[in-house]
């Protein structure tokens, strides 16, 4: 398949820039097939069945950029792509000139850290301080919003970047289907007697990744670590006997429960995953999506394409754009029904 069948034009404008004044007055649309419904994320739960399952990813996003100098003096930027222990990491480095193996940054003014290695583009630190790495940056980093979001982090932004259920630290880019909900609907969720399941896949830098091939075939995916808690196995198991569905709130979350049914049935555990959705990819365990709208020529576009169907999503996607949706992270929600052959 060629990139240019997962593009569309996107008014600038319709970017995003701030979250909605209040969490969860965002738009919904909803795409069953052909059949489109412009309503609001209030409406959510009118949309969803007593019995159904509905998986959230609780990653927390971590303040993972950090400032800093080489010892030269020359400036440095690392944006922290996976913590590996209490003081190592695997992080993408800005500098004028990389850092050697061996060579040490100071970060925050006080956080001296090792340049162990290059691990493929990322380079592995080894930070010296006895403070466990999570805290450093909770000190001295900064929140790492989407490059199309054309501002620093705020002070709204470590609120509203995170999910309310968020929990496992991790992430360095949210799982934005979550944000729109609110303690509030979670409750009216379980009221309903829907149930609401966990995984864990901590989302990385790569999720903003553009692919630079035109035969999608040839694209290499990021990896992530993910984990399916064993109560979220049997329960998903058990709706699919009863005739329930499972709807994954995120690309991040059906990631993490594809992955987990490779084999051909969900198995608990943990992981890491680079599996890449495409359109023709047959679904084992989900079978409704709750999104965001997503970047032209991504491979989230590819993702919500195979799911939805190709012709579906780009006039999902020109509906879209037709009534001013807002898009990406701090955008609004689409609801899609997979796609029957």
């Amino acid at each position: 398949m060629h990139i240019s069948q997962f593009d569309y034009h996107l008014p600038e404008h319709l970017i995003a820039q701030h979250p909605p004044a209040e969490r969860g007055a965002s738009r919904l649309l909803h795409v069953d097939g052909a059949t489109r419904h412009d309503r609001m994320f209030a409406d959510f739960l009118e949309l969803i069945q007593p019995g159904d399952v509905m998986v959230f990813n609780d990653t927390r996003v971590i303040k993972a950029r950090l400032f800093g100098e080489k010892a030269s003096g020359g400036q440095v930027e690392a944006l922290i792509e996976r913590v590996l222990d209490d003081h190592t990491a695997l992080a993408h480095v800005r500098a004028s000139k990389s850092p050697k193996p061996g060579s040490l940054l100071t970060f925050g003014g006080q956080w001296q850290a090792e340049m162990v290695e290059r691990v493929g583009d990322l380079f592995k630190l080894r930070f010296l301080a006895s403070e466990h790495l999570f805290d450093i940056l909770e000190q001295s980093g900064k929140l790492p919003l989407p490059p199309y979001i054309e501002r620093s982090a705020g002070n709204e932004d470590d609120e509203r970047y995170q999910t309310v259920y968020a929990r496992e630290k991790g992430a360095v880019a949210a799982p934005t289907a979550g944000l729109h909900f609110t303690e509030h609907m979670l409750a009216a969720l379980e009221a309903r007697g829907v149930r609401l399941c966990r995984v864990t896949l901590h989302v990385g830098a790569g999720t903003f990744q553009p692919v630079r091939v035109e035969d999608i075939r040839e694209h290499k995916m990021h990896s992530e670590i993910y984990e399916i808690p064993q109560e979220t196995r049997d329960t998903i198991l058990a709706a699919h006997a009863a005739g329930h569905r499972v709807l994954a709130v995120g690309t991040t979350s059906l990631r993490a429960l594809e992955s987990a049914a490779q084999s051909g049935t969900l198995t608990a555990g943990r992981g890491e995953t680079d599996i890449f959705i495409t359109p023709g990819y047959q679904f084992r365990v989900v079978d409704r999506l709750l999104t965001n709208f997503h970047l032209p020529k991504s491979t989230l576009m590819m993702l919500v394409s195979a799911f939805a169907g190709m012709e579906t999503i780009r006039a999902a996607y020109q509906h879209a754009v037709d009534h001013e949706y807002r898009f990406f992270s701090y955008g609004d929600a689409m609801l899609l029904e997979k796609h029957k052959p």
